[in-house]
């Protein structure tokens, strides 16, 4: 690893320098080109061969690998540290060093799962939820439904079942206030290898191995705090149904190539070791923001944001493995995504905001900043592209330009291939998608101009306009 450290620092240092380089022979004048004509079976093709200077190109090329080399040494060494024996590690509840000496010699037992569901109205999604839990390969020891404030049928279906159902009483903290009941009913019973599985109502685990991936993870690594799903979007929803399964299997490839490294512990479903759920509880007002006791913070927009950091600031170390996969619902209406995607939005950087800048979050805050700079980008290339159109009186084409063009639409369609032809097709069209992603773009737009007056966030539960959606 030091090894590695050390080439990846020689990257960056030669890439700067080289840079700087680039940056001077950049402003080296060059001649003017005129539009070129070229005659083909009578059509009369205009075509432009100028382009950037070479030298701003590498400059370009440089830069971004300077930028991806700096990014990918500090996220190393941050998650290298948690192995390492280090004053400032140690003093973490969850450092590896310290879970390993305090489990050394001692047997606790076969890894075993409690699978909690909590539950919000969901009654005609329960029965596949229990159905896909129980269709795995080493199915879950125990299945708990967390009934929060139902009307509907929701806890009738799931005794029926054969399921246990944990009924809230009181909660107005969502789907955070009713894990907190839950767990503090369930967590003083189980064992430091009596793993709990935390599974969305409208979420099937797509592979028949997800809960035996895990157990055979947390066995053979028992400084292992949590294993995360991997998430896909359902069948169906015509072309925006497309643009979300197109998004997720980019994330999941993504998450493939880092090896499992995660960026969050999808609330579909992952599963936790009840050390690291107590550690939490006991950390926060201390060590980490909430109220002292709640493994989950009821403020937080994104609960599943805000564990994920929860258990990296406390030293734990989190996987998501590539068999660990699930099959999630899609939002069917602009509406509903657009709700979605400002609580995501939101709840990213409100949970950013109140654990500062620190080595943990160094990587979530470059990715706040990459979407801003992304709205910045997209917008100005969409309206630049507008204003041409409408300024030219004839067609020239930019060899230059249409190859970096291709390479984007190539590196668009490569991403999405495992998702089938269909997706393949949507990412070659180019200009839809970036549409779509102007339209996520906005949305952080929303959630900056919304934090920025004071506007207070709420939390919408679409549940029931879904199933209007479908009625």
């Amino acid at each position: 690893m030091r090894r590695f450290a050390g080439v990846a620092i020689m990257i960056v240092t030669a890439a700067m320098a080289l840079t700087v380089w680039a940056v001077l022979a950049a402003t080296e004048p060059r001649p003017d080109w005129e539009p070129q004509r070229l005659v083909i079976g009578g059509w009369e093709v205009r075509y432009d061969v100028n382009g950037p200077t070479i030298g701003l190109v590498v400059a370009a090329l440089l830069l971004a690998l300077a930028a991806g080399a700096g990014i990918a040494i500090f996220e190393d060494r941050v998650h290298t540290a948690h192995r390492r024996t280090h004053p400032r590690v140690e003093r973490r509840p969850l450092a590896p060093r310290r879970v390993m000496e305090r489990t050394r010699g001692v047997y606790a037992g076969e890894v075993t799962v409690t699978a909690v569901i909590p539950a919000h109205d969901e009654e005609a999604h329960i029965l596949a939820t229990i159905g896909s839990l129980r269709a795995q390969s080493t199915p879950p020891e125990r299945i708990v439904v967390v009934a929060d404030n139902c009307t509907d049928n929701t806890a009738a279906l799931a005794r029926a079942a054969g399921v246990e159902v944990f009924e809230t009483a009181g909660n107005t903290g969502r789907k955070a206030g009713a894990l907190n009941q839950a767990l503090a009913w369930l967590l003083p019973g189980l064992g430091d290898n009596d793993a709990v599985m935390v599974m969305d109502a409208d979420t099937v685990l797509a592979s028949p191995a997800f809960i035996e991936t895990a157990r055979a993870r947390m066995t053979a690594d028992r400084a292992l705090m949590a294993v995360g799903g991997i998430f896909h979007g359902e069948p169906g929803h015509g072309l925006l149904g497309q643009f979300q399964r197109n998004e997720y299997t980019r994330y999941a490839r993504e998450i493939e190539r880092r090896r499992g490294r995660v960026f969050v512990l999808t609330g579909t479903a992952s599963v936790f070791r009840p050390a690291a759920l107590r550690a939490v509880a006991a950390s926060r007002g201390t060590l980490l923001p909430g109220v002292p006791g709640d493994v989950y913070d009821t403020i937080a927009l994104t609960e599943d944001n805000e564990i994920t950091l929860a258990i990296k600031t406390l030293g734990g170390l989190v996987v998501s493995p590539r068999e660990c996969t699930v099959v999630t619902e899609l939002m069917p209406t602009w509406r509903l995504l657009w709700r979605q995607r400002l609580r995501w939005q939101r709840g990213a950087i409100e949970n950013l905001a109140s654990y500062g800048v620190t080595p943990t979050t160094v990587r979530y805050w470059a990715q706040q900043i990459g979407i801003g700079y992304s709205v910045i980008a997209l917008t100005s290339y969409l309206v630049l592209m507008a204003i041409m159109l409408l300024a030219i009186d004839q067609w020239v084409w930019y060899p230059f330009w249409l190859g970096l063009g291709t390479l984007f639409a190539v590196e668009r369609v490569v991403t999405v291939r495992a998702a089938g032809w269909r997706a393949r097709l949507l990412a070659v069209l180019i200009i839809p998608e970036l549409i779509y992603d102007l339209t996520i773009d906005i949305v952080f737009v929303k959630g900056i101009v919304d934090m920025t007056v004071g506007r207070r966030a709420t939390w919408h539960h679409v549940g029931a306009e879904r199933a209007a959606v479908r009625t």
